[in-house]
């Protein structure tokens, strides 16, 4: 039994009052402990859904290159389109069906707006990494984005240590390589609200930096010797 002495010290201290969590806090720590589970459900069920669809679109042409982008907006499709066609005229045609397509998939997700677009969207990004799809990234924070998934080589295509989440020597800005900052990407227009919006393409991607995959398992040496030969081209001469 507790002594009246700290009865009496301790009868008027209250215990401190959780400090309530941000939304963003919440996402946060709720995806620090389930996103394991949501990636493994959801990565199975693409793969089933992939095996269908591969199924049903025999013969449907493939990308020789994926490029992915990360960011809090979404890309115009004016914009999506020609950096697809300028990447296609710097590369090969990787798989052999006579002609040089890129696919560009937008992985779009604001830590501030809606929690299940959030989730949605970082779980199909963890599939695509974890099936190593996209070489190529063009991202928003690559800071964050290194942090979250280590995924980028440096830029000579040698892996981090596995601690190492610095983007130091892992990425370039658009701007700093002339190829891509010489690319004739054209002008963006949609619709909003019953308004247009445009501008110029090359204006909207000088705000992102493009960096490439790491490869921490055994891949096909042919395919990997055909994406850096595109890296190659795409950064060559890049300002340091």
């Amino acid at each position: 039994m507790a002594s009246e002495y700290l009865k009496q010290k301790y009868k008027d201290v209250k215990p401190d009052t959780p400090r309530e969590m941000t939304e963003a806090e919440r996402r946060k720590n709720w995806w620090y402990y389930h996103k394991w589970h949501v990636v493994a459900a959801v990565v199975a069920a693409l793969a089933a859904a992939d095996l269908v669809w591969s199924m049903l679109g025999r013969g449907t042409p493939q990308p020789d290159y994926q490029i992915a982008y990360v960011g809090e907006g979404s890309l115009p499709g004016d914009t999506a389109a020609a950096i697809e066609a300028g990447f296609a005229s710097l590369g090969e045609d990787l798989n052999g069906d006579g002609q040089v397509l890129v696919k560009l998939r937008q992985y779009v997700s604001n830590p501030e707006g809606d929690p299940d677009m959030f989730v949605a969207a970082s779980v199909q990004l963890m599939s695509d990494i974890m099936e190593q799809e996209s070489f190529f990234f063009l991202l928003e924070d690559p800071e964050q984005f290194q942090e979250n998934y280590h995924t980028l080589s440096r830029l000579d295509g040698s892996l981090p240590e596995e601690d190492d989440c610095s983007v130091e020597d892992s990425v370039l800005a658009w701007e700093q390589c002339p190829a891509l900052a010489g690319m004739e990407l054209g002008d963006y227009s949609y619709d909003l609200f019953g308004g247009t919006i445009s501008g110029s393409s090359q204006e909207l991607m000088s705000r992102l930096y493009i960096g490439r995959r790491g490869f921490w398992t055994e891949e096909d040496a042919a395919l990997q010797a055909g994406y850096a030969a595109l890296w190659e081209k795409v950064t060559a001469g890049a300002a340091s």
